[in-house]
């Protein structure tokens, strides 16, 4: 039988002039396996020398959910990217990588997260909140993480998970009726990219196509390149923004509240929604329709009672 390694790997390059600190991370979710491959290909071109760190630190997390990964699973005992904190006792497998993986990134300027999603779809980026002062996600870098997001190569930049995971818990709570329902507090939403802003940097989450998607490991190794161009980390070719960029801001979690929930077809993220489309039925007959034009984010059919189904999505207000 072969022995499957369950311990955290990382890379770390550093260069020789003076300059900023980026982290690379893949398989958050073991399901996932397309930063992986693109994390292995970026260190096949440096150690080759094809790709020169000439500045600041990189640091390479090929693999950030090892029981996951090797379960070809998102999670596992729980996933890794909620409820992301270091803790004194640590209950769960999770609970043991996120003792190592939360100092290191607090370690880091930047963060670079990459992930894939179920349904087809093209890539997108994920991003944080406008520069604030409140109590949910206070930050102070919106610019420097914008510029990056239009650098990796995709052209969908969406927003608002902290506000609308703050949303959906209060939604809980007020239900109260689903077992198994996520009733804890908004920071149960906080994540790897929550967790570096949290620790004074800035990071974007890249979702680079479908799970299977044979381009998304190539997407995944382009954003690589380009970060580590882009923050003078790595001499190596900058491309320009390829724009016209189209940017939303998430505005609903909507849950499964019962195994008989289904949606009305088999959407893809940011399909299209007109107000008043039917999304999905419950298991008691009722419908689920979009209370206004917007798009649906996310949907998974498989998902547990009382967890996030799908998302819906709009305009966002702040362009790139």
């Amino acid at each position: 039988m072969a022995v499957v390694s369950l311990h955290f790997k990382s890379v770390s390059y550093t260069g020789l002039g003076a300059g900023p600190r980026l982290i690379v991370t893949g398989a958050v979710h073991g399901n996932e396996t397309c930063g992986p491959k693109a994390i292995e290909r970026v260190i096949g071109d440096i150690e080759s020398q094809r790709l020169a760190i000439a500045a600041g630190r990189l640091t390479l997390v090929p693999v950030t959910n090892p029981l996951a990964y090797a379960k070809g699973e998102r999670s596992g005992d729980r996933n890794l990217n909620r409820r992301l904190q270091p803790t004194a006792e640590p209950a769960e497998y999770e609970d043991r990588i996120a003792k190592v993986l939360c100092p290191l990134l607090a370690e880091h300027d930047v963060l670079l997260d990459l992930h894939s999603f179920r349904t087809p779809g093209q890539p997108f980026v994920m991003r944080g909140p406008p520069d604030n002062d409140g109590p949910l996600e206070p930050f102070r870098h919106a610019a420097a993480e914008a510029r990056l997001a239009a650098h990796l190569g995709a052209r969908r930049i969406v927003d608002g998970w902290m506000d609308v995971y703050a949303a959906g818990v209060a939604a809980r709570r007020e239900r109260a009726l689903t077992p198994g329902a996520v009733l804890e507090d908004p920071a149960y939403g906080v994540g790897t990219t929550e967790y570096m802003r949290a620790a004074g940097g800035y990071a974007v989450t890249l979702e680079c196509g479908q799970h299977d998607d044979p381009a998304a490991p190539a997407v995944a190794a382009h954003a690589i390149r380009q970060a580590l161009a882009l923050l003078g980390i790595a001499e190596w070719p900058l491309a320009p923004p390829q724009g016209p960029f189209e940017c939303l801001t998430l505005d609903a979690v909507i849950d499964r509240h019962a195994e008989g929930d289904r949606f009305t077809k088999a959407w893809a993220s940011f399909d299209p929604l007109a107000r008043g489309d039917l999304i999905a039925r419950r298991a008691d007959g009722s419908g689920v329709r979009a209370p206004a034009d917007g798009y649906i984010v996310f949907p998974d059919p498989a998902a547990l009672p009382g967890h996030e189904w799908f998302y819906l999505a709009r305009p966002s207000r702040r362009p790139i």
